[in-house]
């Protein structure tokens, strides 16, 4: 009775927010980055229920969709479902040989869960009627990659009433460290454990192969707001250093790319710059890559990364790439997201957007980054194999 009673609170709770943010979720829907995203989670649009499946995985966005690419095809005999957050996590799902949705706003998943059988909830997507109503459905529910990173457990632990009762719908939690599991433990959560990071089982490589241009080759990777003017003052000065370097810029969304552009004229004026879309000759000292789904490729030619997504509170991006294919990683002190990953790898500079410059100049002696370590995702196959 008592998780009826909360039920049905949580849920006229998650309806006055709904009422509430109804204007703002209509005028973001007329948004690019938001048109198919808002829409179909909120107003039901072009957004069925999953039809029967065997396994339901919950990703929010584009690093996700990928990471569990070495599971699913170890699954090739189960119907697939995935549902996500973002229209980037759309893209790379579709990819896979499933089902994939966007997941519903909290409200209609009364009336769009169906016969859930296990539900894979990918790193700290923790959707409270998601866990509930799979688990009083019949399905399981599993935690996979879970994290609760340093900046968040505060937060979550001044909650732990809450994240009591909505662990508490989880059948079991695969996490990345054992610093996670001690914090998942201390919400209250039980059947806890460590298998690290299912990125390290990515297969990460190149899709199209580019020439390699003279010199040193910089890309500023999924960089964010407030992150490019720091990256691009500390590029001019290194290049009066090393003339024959250039910087490919690569910002992070897609609806950024003119205002970068912008950026880029207003702050280089004196240097020659190019847009990838215009022309992919990598002459300039300056490339805009206004384009998706190139980084591994740029990785591929490139000697350093800067990271980007860790000198904003973003929380930073997957290091793995870039090291896979031998660069020298550059990123910012608040990765705080992708703590875990650095672990696994070398010869990185944790660094200031003021000593981009400095960074840049000593990563020419510092040898390529590289991966130290691997998962094991036998025991989350045999897991969610299991009648």
């Amino acid at each position: 009775m008592r998780n009826i009673l909360f039920d049905l609170f949580y849920t006229l709770v998650a309806a006055f927010l709904y009422v509430v943010t109804f204007p703002a979720l209509i005028f973001l829907s007329f948004k690019k980055k938001y048109r198919d995203s808002i829409p179909a989670r909120f107003f039901g649009r072009n957004n069925s229920p999953f039809d029967e499946h065997d396994i339901w995985f919950h990703v929010c966005s584009l690093g996700e969709a990928k990471a569990i690419a070495p599971i699913v095809e170890k699954l090739k005999d189960k119907k697939i479902a995935i549902s996500v957050i973002t229209h980037t996590g759309y893209e790379a799902a579709s990819k896979y040989v499933a089902q994939v949705r966007y997941l519903p706003y909290e409200i209609w998943l009364w009336f769009w869960i169906k016969r859930p059988k296990t539900v894979v909830v990918l790193e700290a997507e923790f959707w409270y009627l998601l866990f509930r109503l799979v688990r009083v459905r019949g399905g399981r529910v599993i935690a996979l990659n879970a994290r609760i990173s340093d900046r968040s457990f505060p937060k979550y632990y001044r909650m732990r009433w809450f994240y009591r009762i909505l662990l508490s719908q989880c059948d079991r939690i695969f996490c990345q460290s054992t610093e996670d599991m001690a914090r998942f433990i201390a919400l209250g959560a039980k059947n806890v454990e460590v298998v690290g990071n299912i990125k390290l089982s990515q297969k990460i490589e190149a899709t199209k192969h580019y020439m390699k241009p003279t010199g040193t080759v910089v890309v500023a990777a999924s960089t964010h707001e407030g992150e490019e003017e720091g990256i691009l003052r500390g590029f001019i000065t290194y290049h009066m250093y090393n003339p024959s370097s250039k910087l490919l810029v690569v910002p992070r969304h897609p609806e950024r790319f003119a205002k970068v552009g912008e950026l880029i004229q207003k702050i280089a004026p004196q240097m020659s710059v190019e847009r990838w879309s215009q022309s992919q000759t990598l002459e300039s000292d300056i490339i805009l890559v206004d384009a998706m789904g190139e980084l591994n490729n740029l990785y591929a030619i490139s000697d350093i990364a800067i990271l980007g997504g860790a000198y904003a509170p973003i929380g930073g991006h997957n290091p793995l790439e870039p090291a896979t294919f031998g660069c020298k990683i550059i990123t910012g002190e608040q990765m705080f997201l992708q703590r875990e990953l650095f672990k696994y790898v070398s010869h990185v500079q944790f660094t200031t957007l003021e000593n981009i410059e400095t960074a840049l100049k000593n990563a020419e002696r510092m040898p390529p980054s590289q991966i130290n370590g691997s998962v094991d995702l036998q025991k989350v196959l045999n897991y969610l194999t299991e009648k």
